[in-house]
């Protein structure tokens, strides 16, 4: 069955202006928690969706760190964000270890086509597609 997207009903919550007033179109702490919290990977021995175990800032920071990486771009916790999707989503696939991870993250967070707000903008977009609302309130 097929949800209607939210982005459908042009309706923007009073908490969700209040949080771009805040963060603008990037991850803060309570807002990156919350969408990594929701994040599930594939377990190819038993077939089923888990939640992954996620890298918080430290862990991301000190990981990017021991292999070189620096980035130029991030905003607020989207390198974080970002780190945890590929784990989520490619991690021993077609990211095979810590340094490709942290490469991963680098380009794109520093793509030079890109901007800081898209890695946002992009999760917003995902659960409006889905049909499942933000709890804005919960993030200021």
């Amino acid at each position: 069955m097929c949800k209607q997207a939210l982005s459908s009903f042009n309706y923007i919550p009073q908490e969700m202006r209040a949080y771009l007033r805040n963060y603008g179109y990037s991850f803060s702490k309570r807002a990156c928690e919350y969408a990594v919290n929701q994040m599930k990977r594939k377990n190819n021995a038993t077939g089923k969706l888990e939640n992954i175990e996620p890298y918080s800032k430290d862990k991301a920071e000190e990981l990017l760190s021991k292999n070189g990486v620096t980035l130029e771009n991030n905003v607020g916790y989207n390198f974080v964000y970002v780190m945890n999707m590929i784990l989520a989503d490619r991690w021993k696939s077609s990211v095979e270890d810590e340094l490709h991870l942290c490469k991963a993250v680098k380009d794109e967070i520093d793509d030079v086509d890109g901007v800081p707000e898209s890695v946002f903008r992009c999760w917003i977009t995902k659960q409006e597609d889905k049909g499942i609302p933000i709890p804005w309130e919960d993030m200021i």
